[in-house]
């Protein structure tokens, strides 16, 4: 097998994305050579741990309204063409992301990573929750068959925000500014949300190097 990390935000439209393009690709080879884990990389490390307005802060981002809309374009395009459906009107709050990264961890302790990932996705661009609220991350816990009251023990302490912090900071001195960033088989990195042909094609380059190999 061959590690593959993924470091990702959940509330980046293009993690989003580029996650779905992967699956799509896991779904086409079938018996895929990779092993995956998600690591943390917080798009706003700074967001108070209250978030913001979902408005306020992208206006500020992009220098006003039409600079949101104008960023949202691409967004939307490469959606509808992965499939997906992003209500960006329904988000209300852009949150901060470190008890959503702080689920991801537990999750990858329990093999329930990946689902945890999907549903965080799912909650935030196309049913337009608050992933920062504790009820809203212990729902999709439960929803993945983890133990949902010992998560909201987990969340209502400080555990493991520090290891997070400090593995986002690692992520940026590895020079990973931004996500997705995906590392294959901890040696090359491909950037951003590539398209499903471009998996399938490095899964076959893999698992033909591999039977050269046995």
């Amino acid at each position: 097998m061959v590690k593959l990390d993924i470091f990702s935000d959940p509330i980046c439209p293009w993690c989003y994305i580029g996650k779905t393009n992967l699956d799509r690709a896991l779904e086409q080879v079938g018996d895929h050579p990779f092993t995956i884990e998600y690591h943390p990389f917080q798009l706003n490390p700074d967001m108070p741990p209250e978030g913001m307005d979902r408005r306020a802060y992208m206006d500020a981002k992009f220098g006003g309204r039409e600079g949101a809309v104008q960023a949202h374009l691409p967004v939307q395009e490469h959606a509808e063409q992965a499939g997906l459906e992003i209500d960006f009107e329904a988000i209300t709050r852009t949150p901060n992301t470190l008890d959503a990264h702080r689920l991801i961890h537990w999750a990858g302790i329990e093999q329930r990573q990946v689902f945890v990932v999907q549903r965080l996705f799912e909650a935030y661009f196309r049913d337009g929750r608050d992933i920062s609220d504790p009820d809203v991350l212990c729902d999709i816990a439960d929803s993945v068959e983890m133990d949902a009251p010992m998560v909201a023990r987990l969340l209502a302490s400080d555990a493991d925000a520090e290891e997070i912090r400090t593995r986002d900071a690692e992520a940026r001195k590895m020079g990973i500014q931004s996500v997705p960033t995906f590392i294959v088989a901890g040696q090359h990195a491909v950037p951003g949300a590539q398209p499903t042909a471009l998996w399938v094609e490095v899964m076959g380059e893999i698992m033909e190097k591999l039977e050269k190999e046995s």
